[in-house]
């Protein structure tokens, strides 16, 4: 609201006809001015003659609203997340304002604060708790939680109350008296100076019988025990099994006088030749079973270059050699094994190889004659053996053991040249890599270790939360990937240069092979990826693509092996572990 004045000059020549209504009201305030201050003089008092002002006036209350009316209260969105001012409790734990929900269930209708309903706050002491729930746990009874107990007939006693009446409803920390197992006692002995006799909290009860030591008798009863199963030959012989070979064909060489290790040259593939097929395909039928083998085969090898021969061992004990062209029979058994064969490993030539057994030996062997050259034991066992692929070094191979070790043997003296003890679990596979420099292991600790040749500690450790073990590794035949079967039903590719980082952008899966160690291999042209199955299949991926191109039945067992035939632009062989080899093309 404003309020305005005006005010004009006050000059007595003018006639009131003149005048305005301002300026009469005016001269009468100064003459009344004149009269009041009569004893002035005229210099010490100047009548009011200013020039028209303005004079402005603001009502600056605010509109107030009375209590209690709707018009007080601020509206919450229940929905809402952010409040941008300081609403009242009564605002907060309004009712919600509008019609309700016809369409919802009775479980959505009440109120809550939490998913899974409404919780208020409770104020109990933590002794009072610790309490009764102590008292339950000992005696079997506690006072009704939902029972308020502030008076001596609110209490109220649930679980065993025929033992809380002969208590009296004590708790356990009211009822001092002794359990029966309080009343025993112990041995003591607390005087640390005592060095044979000193017991401190490991004395125990007086009446305690402990069975983890035998007697005396005890021991001596059971040491004949023993000494009567050792007369009966059941103890495990130490020495190693005299080894033996059978020739399965008539004749070990042809008219020419060459054996069955010269590869044939009249099958239609010039199985000499270092180029791999210029396209492969993916195989559509089953052409050949190799049955000889009584148990499961664990491990399957091309002949080295020609793989015109096939090597398998097996669970049977057996080392067996088969021919892949022509007639394709079973050339020669080599026994030697008293336990599972794990692992076989060809050298360069082909002329010897290795085979590793459960029964803690590793035996070198000569393919031709099928004679043992000589054996290696560490007392441990040897889960992969491979030669050194260097040909000055083809004299030392290496082996990783089940006592985390990866030892490398001289085949001259039978000694032990170096060890590799880094992993925290057995090794599974052992892979060499940048032109025989340097190998890589796999092990059950769930990393990959990347080894200078000769040199005992490792140049580079790979392990991730997310990595699992991987008992299988395949490098490609260009050595620029390893392709790792892990347990977690994945191919995992690894760099073989320089960093072995991992390749996220390809990983390969579809198959199942969670607990086993089914092997794989590439294609001779790096266009397929091939994997065996613990339901017996065998699987063909893409290699750019990683898309799962085909999978069969290839095994009634575990399909353990896979392996492409280096010179066929088709063919690839599977051993499972229904003690049968496959040949598909």
């Amino acid at each position: 609201m404003l309020a305005l004045q005006e005010y004009g000059s006050s000059d007595d020549n003018s006639g009131p006809e003149d005048e305005s209504p301002s300026t009469l009201r005016n001269r009468i305030e100064v003459k009344n001015v004149n009269k009041s201050h009569k004893n002035l003089s005229q210099e010490q008092f100047t009548p009011i003659t200013s020039a028209p002002t303005l004079s402005l006036e603001v009502c600056a209350a605010p509109d107030v609203v009375p209590t209690g009316t709707e018009l007080c209260v601020h509206h919450v969105d229940p929905t809402a997340v952010e409040i941008k001012h300081n609403p009242k409790f009564e605002e907060l734990f309004a009712p919600d304002v509008g019609p309700e929900n016809p369409f919802r269930t009775q479980q959505q209708r009440p109120t809550k604060n939490i998913l899974s309903g409404f919780v208020e706050k409770a104020h109990i002491s933590e002794f009072q708790f610790e309490n009764q729930r102590r008292t339950f746990q000992s005696y079997g009874y506690a006072l009704d939680p939902t029972v308020d107990g502030t008076c001596e007939e609110g209490k109220t006693i649930i679980g065993a109350t025929e033992v809380a009446e002969g208590t009296g409803g004590k708790t356990v920390f009211e009822n001092t008296g002794l359990r029966e197992a309080d009343k025993r006692k112990r041995r003591r002995n607390n005087n640390p100076d005592d060095i044979e006799g000193f017991l401190g909290p490991w004395g125990g009860y007086i009446d305690e019988q402990r069975i983890s030591k035998p007697t005396d008798e005890e021991a001596s009863e059971l040491e004949e025990i023993l000494a009567k199963r050792n007369k009966r030959g059941k103890q495990v012989e130490e020495k190693p099994l005299e080894e033996k070979t059978v020739l399965h064909i008539k004749d070990a060489v042809d008219y020419q006088g060459r054996s069955f290790l010269h590869p044939p040259q009249d099958v239609g593939v010039n199985l000499r030749s270092d180029s791999p097929p210029e396209r492969c395909f993916l195989p559509k039928a089953q052409v050949h079973t190799w049955e000889g083998h009584t148990k499961g085969i664990s491990q399957i090898k091309w002949f080295p270059k020609t793989a015109h021969l096939l090597l398998s061992c097996s669970m049977d004990c057996r080392v067996k050699l088969w021919e892949v062209y022509k007639e394709r029979r079973c050339v020669r058994t080599y026994y030697g094994h008293r336990q599972a064969v794990r692992d076989i490993s060809f050298d360069n030539d082909g002329k010897r190889f290795l085979s590793a057994g459960y029964d803690r030996y590793v035996k070198l062997w000569d393919t031709e004659t099928g004679a043992c050259i000589s054996r290696f034991t560490s007392r441990k066992i040897p889960y992969c053996v491979k030669f050194n692929p260097d040909s000055d070094k083809q004299h030392l191979f290496v082996a990783g053991t089940s006592d985390k070790k990866i030892i490398c043997w001289d085949v001259r003296s039978g000694e032990i040249t170096q060890e590799y003890d880094r992993h925290l679990g057995a090794v599974n596979s052992i892979t060499f890599v940048d032109e025989n420099r340097r190998f890589v292991t796999t092990s059950d600790d769930k990393s990959l270790r990347v080894w200078e040749w000769d040199i005992p500690v490792d140049m580079k450790y790979i392990a991730d939360p997310t990595m699992h073990s991987m008992p299988a590794v395949t490098p490609s035949p260009n050595q620029k990937w390893l392709a790792c079967q892990s347990m977690d039903n994945k191919i995992v590719i690894f760099s073989a240069l320089n960093r072995f980082k991992m390749n996220r952008k390809k990983t390969f899966t579809g198959h199942m092979v969670a607990g086993y160690a089914c092997g794989l291999d590439f294609s001779p042209d790096m266009s397929y990826l091939v994997s065996g199955d613990a339901d017996g299949k065998a699987y063909c991926w893409d290699w750019k693509t990683t898309k799962l191109y085909k999978k069969w039945k290839a095994h009634d067992g575990v399909c353990i092996s896979v392996l492409w035939h280096p010179h066929e632009p088709s063919r690839l062989a599977t051993a499972g572990w229904d003690g049968k080899i496959k040949y598909w093309d």
